[in-house]
């Protein structure tokens, strides 16, 4: 099948390289002709496992092709995907230009029938707004080009998107066009291996089902850390409960992990716009709004804990941080708490050796190159001469540390895991000060 994907971001350039390599003619198009040219020659614009390794199987095979005509992809496709940045701002306002932008082009270059499917991720009632606007440019046009336009949200994580997209959970198709339905469903017949993974409803229920998916997830994410707080001051460990409760086959263990909160371009952006969509009609979501609050204020947890650790004195003290995205296995800075403790870090006088496997470009481009922030090329060059460690992102190369080196390159050794993912009776044994989220020396504050 002949496919178009406008975008080329962390989801569309996933999904394209995953259909392509089931065999379908893909087409990806995007408005950056430097990241077209770079993707042409096999160059990859983001971090992501496996998927290099795919398009340049595609390029090699001529099923993946790159553009940045815009004509192009509209003439291409059998079904054309809209996969474009719908960026919110602080109040959850959605910006959709480029989705509009994209629809207007297909109407006016679309020269048959097709069907077009909104994957990127809007508020509800979006796909209404593409049909009326391809539908008035094909009226200005004066053709009358069968044109159907169905719903087929993402659900991709980053740091997994080849892996999600091969095997996914479910697949939702929004439309209540036969026609729709049975093209996308054939589309998608290589990854789905029982029919009952494909969820086929109305346009508006499988844009809000994105929405509530994200939701869903972050309150999870901002309960944990809740309960973390509850196990501070109890003097429970965090984690402890976290099997406890895992175990439930109603709850289930994913998502349970306390940390220093959730970021990327997904769950708080989806949180923040369905919170302002439920406003702009009428309806106070309480639970979602807490939920944010929560979030925002744990990502200052590691600052708040340095602080009491150095009982306030935290100017003039080096510390040194291991991960700056937002999730291990992915370069992506948006929203990253890394973000946070290093700003919080320079607003108290401290100075911060940083680095992470993927995200140093990133991090640096946002952060700058500034006096108290050195940028470092291996984790242990982050440990020298600093006072205590950070542990802001879960990294496999930092799982099984040498604690002992650690206690001998910190000055005054401390650990701040802001993802549970050390012992800490291990790390006390080898004269490390360690402090979790809701667990060890974190557990004594009060």
């Amino acid at each position: 099948m002949k496919v178009s994907i406008f975008g080329a971001g962390y989801v569309g350039l996933g999904f394209a390289a995953c259909l392509a390599e089931a065999g379908h003619e893909v087409l990806c198009a995007d408005t950056d002709p430097a990241r077209i040219e770079g993707l042409q020659r096999g160059l990859m614009p983001l971090h992501e496992p496996g998927l290099e390794a795919l398009v340049v199987a595609g390029l090699a095979a001529g099923t993946l092709r790159f553009t940045a005509g815009e004509r192009d992809a509209c003439l291409h496709g059998d079904v054309l995907f809209i996969v474009v940045n719908t960026p919110a701002d602080a109040e959850g306002r959605v910006d959709l230009r480029h989705v509009i932008a994209v629809a207007a082009g297909i109407g006016r270059h679309r020269d048959r029938e097709a069907v077009v499917v909104c994957k990127s991720t809007a508020p509800v009632g979006t796909a209404a707004q593409v049909e009326a606007v391809l539908n008035g440019e094909l009226s200005r046009r004066g053709v009358a080009h069968r044109i159907a336009v169905a719903v087929n949200p993402e659900f991709l994580r980053e740091g997994s998107a080849v892996r999600d997209c091969r095997q996914p959970d479910r697949v939702v198709i929004g439309s209540e066009d036969p026609w729709a339905v049975d093209l996308l469903t054939r589309l998608y017949a290589p990854f789905v291996h029982d029919p009952r993974q494909v969820l086929v409803m109305d346009r508006r229920s499988a844009e809000l089902s994105k929405y509530a998916a994200n939701a869903m997830l972050a309150t999870r994410i901002s309960f944990m850390n809740e309960m973390a707080r509850v196990a501070e001051h109890a003097g429970a460990d965090i984690e402890m409960v976290r099997r406890g409760i895992g175990a439930d086959r109603r709850i289930g263990p994913d998502f349970l992990q306390a940390g220093v909160g959730y970021g990327g371009s997904c769950l708080a952006k989806d949180v923040r716009a369905l919170t302002h969509a439920a406003e702009r009609d009428g309806h106070v979501l309480r639970i979602l709004s807490a939920v944010e609050a929560t979030n925002h204020a744990q990502k200052g947890r590691l600052f708040d804990l340095m602080v009491h650790h150095f009982e306030g004195r935290i100017a003039g003290k080096t510390i040194a941080v291991w991960g700056l995205a937002f999730k291990p296995d992915t370069d992506d800075m948006r929203d990253a708490p890394s973000l946070v403790l290093l700003e919080r870090l320079r607003a108290a006088g401290a100075r911060v050796r940083a680095y992470d496997p993927a995200a140093m470009p990133n991090a640096r481009s946002l952060v700058g190159d500034r006096d108290d922030v050195r940028w470092c090329a291996t984790a242990q060059e982050a440990l020298s001469g600093a006072d205590v460690l950070a542990l802001v992102t879960e990294w496999p190369e930092f799982r099984r540390p040498d604690f002992a080196r650690i206690a001998k390159e910190l000055r005054t050794p401390a650990i701040f895991d802001g993802r549970n993912l050390y012992d800490a009776a291990e790390a006390e044994a080898a004269g490390i000060a360690y402090y979790g989220i809701g667990r060890g020396r974190s557990s004594l504050l009060r």
